[in-house]
């Protein structure tokens, strides 16, 4: 099945790929090219509409990122976002100049007054709430356009040229804090371009596998499947694809959390594929004996990785196929600016180059993490699975503070297992991003049961966050507090004492190795 597509053309803004998941969000597909794309090639896309992002340039310095005049000869609609709308005025006969004053700079929350009458703000109310970030003015109108939105500071907040499709607002549609951005997409999407909505998980699982059986043949697929979302969705995609010809090589480290290896290897059961379990805790607690300091952890536990995986792929013989659970972001992030080439995946947490193999397989390499996750469903993975919160490669070695034994791994496993669960018991999982314990390397004095004790103390740790570049502590109810509490000093040997981080990232990150 052939998607619609419209194309977003990249010129910095540090909200490309959130335009690019409310425009899926409308049910329409749509990629995020870098602005140098070649006409031909954005002509090859075929696409519906276009969108210019913004940027941190100015339309007028010669260094700025300008774009190929031929983009608006193309014949399809154009929707210029801030900079993108500047870019529009500059290339067709207007104006942009440098603010004059400070009032007709905006930032933040502004009320906007929309011309109805404009298809992109047809059906929206007269006045609402618009996010600007922009130090630029309009000048001069381009000729053919015409005003359709303004501000108490601005008067040419929107423009439009709906004889030729081409559109320009100085605001971002795409963030929740422009309360009618979604409907104004919308707008664009169906009234302009014409979409029909046709990018549905459905669809979009059923052309997968057809494209991944076309591709593969009769080869043979290797992937290192670590039990995250991403390696998770990859393997039952390409284990709905090619069956018996994939091998996923399941590196059981010992460092993960309770019950999570055989939850992972009981979610993979119903699929006929080559299911290798590795269970190397001893090899890798051997290789952490004696080692405190966190970065000489995760490098030992990586490298160590590497080696198991390379000699279980070398079992193997001849491989076709390394299957990677890639998303777009990462493909995105990598092809950021001038340089336009995606970064060598041909390593999964370094992987060596002498395991053979002819081809890439990178079955998500065109989804947000969103609609990973709404595959996964698709696909009949368990909720525990496809929900998964972030969780670290080296596992639960950077969350046991000091050298990490055995005995305090299990420690750590059954503590993070009654946290987790008052949580969920609570019904607050949602509302925080990632939450765990930690098991510092801290004693203190206890009293348990008119005796002494000398014992560990144990950290909690919830956060809140969008993007994990920031994060605020979760404000859990002190009674959720004390529950957890209670079981952990009563179910958890060796605890007798229990903390909960209040640091917001910055200063703190939120793991604490």
């Amino acid at each position: 099945m052939s998607h619609q597509t419209a194309v977003i053309l990249d010129f910095g803004g540090q909200y490309n790929q959130l335009i690019a998941r409310r425009v899926r969000e409308q049910g329409v597909y749509c990629e995020v090219k870098p602005y140098t794309t070649p006409v031909a090639d954005l002509r090859a896309m075929d696409p519906i509409g276009i969108i210019f992002t913004g940027g941190p340039g100015s339309v007028y310095d010669p260094a700025a990122p300008q774009v190929d005049p031929e983009v608006f000869r193309l014949g399809v609609p154009i929707l210029g976002i801030c900079y993108g709308c500047q870019l529009l005025a500059h290339h067709l006969g207007g104006r942009v100049t440098p603010a004059q004053s400070d009032s007709a700079r905006e930032y933040g929350k502004t009320e906007t007054f929309f011309d109805t009458d404009c298809k992109l703000f047809r059906g929206l109310p007269p006045q609402s709430v618009t996010w600007m970030s922009h130090g630029d003015y309009m000048e001069k109108v381009p000729p053919g356009f015409c005003l359709t939105a303004h501000s108490a500071a601005c008067p040419n907040v929107a423009i439009s040229d709906e004889a030729r499709g081409f559109y320009g607002v100085q605001f971002h549609p795409e963030v929740n804090h422009t309360a009618q951005g979604a409907a104004i997409l919308h707008n664009f999407l169906y009234e302009i371009c014409g979409a029909t909505g046709d990018w549905t998980m459905g669809d979009y699982k059923e052309t997968a596998i057809r494209r991944l059986r076309e591709k593969i043949g009769t080869g043979k697929v290797l992937l290192a499947l670590s039990g995250g979302v991403d390696s998770s969705v990859a393997a039952a995609l390409l284990a709905e694809a090619v069956g018996q010809q994939l091998t996923c090589v399941f590196v059981d480290h010992g460092l993960m959390r309770l019950h999570e290896g055989d939850e992972v290897e009981a979610a993979f059961s119903k699929w006929n594929i080559r299911f290798l379990r590795v269970n190397a805790e001893e090899r890798f607690l051997s290789k952490l004996s004696g080692v405190t300091e966190p970065e000489a952890k995760r490098k030992l536990i990586g490298q160590e990785f590497i080696r198991v995986f390379e000699q279980e792929a070398r079992k193997l013989g001849q491989v076709d196929y390394l299957a990677q659970g890639t998303i777009y972001p990462d493909v995105i992030e990598s092809g950021a600016g001038d340089a336009a080439v995606i970064k060598s995946h041909h390593n999964v947490g370094g992987l060596p180059d002498c395991v053979d193999f002819r081809e890439i397989v990178e079955p998500l390499r065109m989804l947000f993490k969103d609609e990973v996750r709404q595959l996964g469903r698709a696909l009949g993975l368990p909720e525990y699975l496809v929900s998964r919160q972030p969780f670290p490669g080296p596992g639960l070695a950077i969350r046991c503070i000091g050298e990490v034994t055995k005995e305090k791994l299990d420690l750590l496993r059954q503590a993070d297992f009654i946290f987790r669960d008052e949580i969920a018991q609570a019904g607050l999982g949602e509302s925080m991003n990632q939450h765990f314990a930690v098991l510092t390397n801290l004693r203190s004095v206890g009293v348990m049961g008119d005796g002494r004790t000398y014992d560990y103390a144990l950290a909690l740790r919830s956060v809140t966050t969008s993007d994990f570049m920031t994060a605020d502590w979760t404000r859990i109810p002190y009674e959720v507090l004390d529950r957890v509490s209670v079981r952990l000093v009563n179910e958890v040997p060796h605890i007798n004492r229990v903390l909960y981080d209040i640091t917001s990232k910055p200063p703190a990150t939120i793991e604490w190795e």
